[in-house]
């Protein structure tokens, strides 16, 4: 294993796409450090999306260097419908009409041109006065009037569009399911093809989360453990964050929607809120959208873009989210060897500027926290090289990261999905071993996993967290200080 990876604290997720869907890339991808691929199922199709979770597996075992993976859904995305292959030029300060039962018109001297919308009866949900965006917001037109199955729009913004570009409607209380028909096929084709995280788009309350696990529970009941990210990015989602946080088991800042939905000058204090809220409760937060996107089209981000990274890193990002710089990007390779690079510097002057406190996880308190919380004080105390978590679901691990311990965490695992999909979580390097159920052979794997690490040799000292006896389930309560290579 690269020893950057065991200095590298944050992970690192790389949206995986037609710039980076072959096997050198992927395997490059990989030892420059990315840690879990997205698949983006609002495109591609399935045999596409197979073809690159086979591809990543194999390389991944041929390498040695295990990844997880992740499955976004698509969710309702609102979007136009088609328009001419030249796409339309909205006409600035004049109006058009929007429909979801009309095809595109371009209209005549009496008549307004038509816009599709693929959005099922839309004009039941818009208002005058509520704002229509396109395109991620940079054209932006207001609803004046509503008759029928027509909404007639005032183009505030203009510019050409083109077919099946994003809609949001910040202003409209849009009743569309968030977990769709076709969120519902693409779950149970990556549950059966052992997708190892699933994020969930447009997510509005708890009660999103709770229909999901449902779902699972009665269509593939194998992977009801699977970890679940609830993407924030509508406002009703801030406004129902802690009750999300609470049945999620992480968050995603999806700054670009969110941005769309409220306003960029929103996004950074909200980000600020989403990262601290997910600390205090012990929850994952992925920081997302436009991380480095300059380097889409050039090889350098812009100095903007690197503080972004390294604050999202100061502020207690769990991970970092790539979406188009390596799904179509032009320099995949360079733009994770930089952020790779910024989340690096950062880390290493975090003790300084940082914003990360373990006393402040408060709202999950258990045996399994206060465990966690004398393992981070012990090591602390005694410059251990490394804490060993035993786990059977991850959680231990997770709030042993949420510690923010200067030092590894080394997460022991029987289960290969736990295995998965621990390379998501903050500070922690994974193994899969063979059940074991005395000290002994606990004491065994550790030190044959810790001393295969560039980092580490004997006579260092390390704290292990485990449930008692060995090997039984429930929650962690035993903890050993052990000096590698000295006997039990």
């Amino acid at each position: 294993m690269n020893c950057n990876l065991i200095e590298r604290k944050a992970k690192i997720i790389a949206t995986i796409g037609p710039a980076t869907d072959s096997p050198e890339m992927i395997q490059n991808l990989l030892l420059e450090g990315v840690n879990v691929f997205r698949q983006n199922f609002s495109h591609g199709s399935m045999e596409e999306h197979k073809g690159r979770i086979l591809r990543i597996r194999e390389i991944a075992a041929k390498i040695k260097r295990p990844v997880a993976i992740l499955q976004d859904l698509q969710g309702p995305k609102l979007r136009l419908g088609k328009l001419p292959k030249e796409g339309y030029l909205l006409p600035q300060g004049n109006q058009v009409i929007l429909s979801s039962h009309h095809a595109f018109s371009t209209g005549s001297q009496n008549e307004l041109a038509c816009l599709p919308l693929d959005i099922p009866d839309v004009e039941k949900f818009v208002k005058p006065g509520d704002r229509i965006l396109l395109d991620d917001g940079y054209f932006e037109l207001v609803a004046r009037e509503i008759t029928g199955d027509h909404i007639l729009a005032h183009v505030i913004t203009g510019g050409k569009v083109t077919s099946h570009k994003g809609v949001n409607l910040p202003d409209s209380d849009i009743n569309i399911p968030t977990f769709t028909k076709k969120d519902k096929a693409d779950l149970v084709f990556g549950l059966n093809n052992d997708v190892d995280i699933i994020a969930l788009s447009f997510i509005e309350s708890a009660k999103d989360i709770t229909i999901v696990r449902q779902f699972i529970s009665e269509n593939v009941p194998a992977r009801i453990g699977v970890p679940i990210i609830a993407k924030v990015e509508r406002p009703c989602a801030m406004t129902n964050l802690e009750e999300i946080m609470d049945e999620a088991d992480g968050v995603m800042i999806a700054r670009g929607d969110l941005a769309v939905e409220t306003s960029p000058y929103f996004v950074p204090i909200a980000q600020k809120k989403i990262i601290d809220m997910a600390n205090t409760k012990g929850k994952i937060v992925i920081t997302a959208t436009q991380m480095l996107e300059s380097m889409i089209e050039h090889p350098r981000p812009t100095r903007a873009e690197a503080s972004d990274v390294a604050n999202a890193i100061l502020d207690g990002s769990d991970a970092v989210m790539l979406s188009g710089e390596t799904a179509i990007g032009k320099y995949p390779i360079k733009t994770v060897q930089m952020m790779n690079s910024i989340i690096e510097e950062a880390e290493r002057n975090y003790e300084y500027w940082g914003h990360h406190s373990n006393t402040r996880l408060t709202k999950t308190q258990s045996d399994s926290l206060s465990m966690a919380k004398a393992a981070y004080t012990l090591a602390d105390a005694l410059d251990v090289a490394a804490i060993a978590v035993f786990t059977q679901s991850g959680r231990t691990a997770i709030l042993m990261s949420k510690m923010r311990p200067s030092c590894p965490i080394v997460a022991f695992t029987p289960h290969q999905n736990t295995f998965q999909r621990l390379h998501l979580i903050w500070g922690v390097v994974p193994f899969v071993i063979p059940f074991v159920d005395t000290v002994e052979k606990m004491v065994f794997e550790v030190e044959n996993a810790v001393l295969s690490l560039d980092s580490f040799e004997k006579g260092q000292r390390i704290v292990l967290v485990s449930t008692f006896p060995i090997g039984s389930t429930g929650k962690p309560n035993f903890m050993l200080l052990h000096t590698m290579g000295n006997p039990i």
